[in-house]
């Protein structure tokens, strides 16, 4: 499975950007979704995770301005970034983890990553 994350790009602080990440294919046996980022010199933060069973758990640091989504018919998970900061900037990558239906192997998938810069 591949994950491919698009998106990305320069906007002005309080601007807007939605970022994508498509699988491949379907996966099946998800036990969460979701996007990190990683700002330069710092470590990589969880900003949005996506359980299967339940509610996003947003970072407060987004809360209020990031909203995760998926579509299964596209097999795609969705960032909306509204109201971006400079402390915003990063490399967003998506991740899918779970277990495999019959063999319970687990997997643990990431995009490579796509670009987001706050900046006037």
């Amino acid at each position: 499975v591949q994950l491919q994350a698009s998106g990305g790009g320069l906007v002005q602080p309080g601007g807007s950007l939605r970022l994508s990440c498509a699988a491949s294919r379907r996966i099946s046996g998800i036990d969460s979704l979701g996007w990190f980022r990683q700002a330069p010199g710092k470590q990589r933060e969880l900003v949005a995770p996506l359980p299967t069973r339940g509610m996003p758990n947003y970072a407060d640091s987004v809360k209020g301005r990031f909203t995760i989504s998926r579509d299964d018919a596209k097999n795609t998970v969705y960032l909306q970034m509204n109201s971006l900061k400079p402390v915003d900037t990063a490399v967003y990558s998506c991740n899918v983890r779970g277990r495999a239906w019959g063999t319970g192997a687990p997997f643990d998938y990431w995009g490579q990553g796509t670009l987001v810069t706050v900046s006037s």
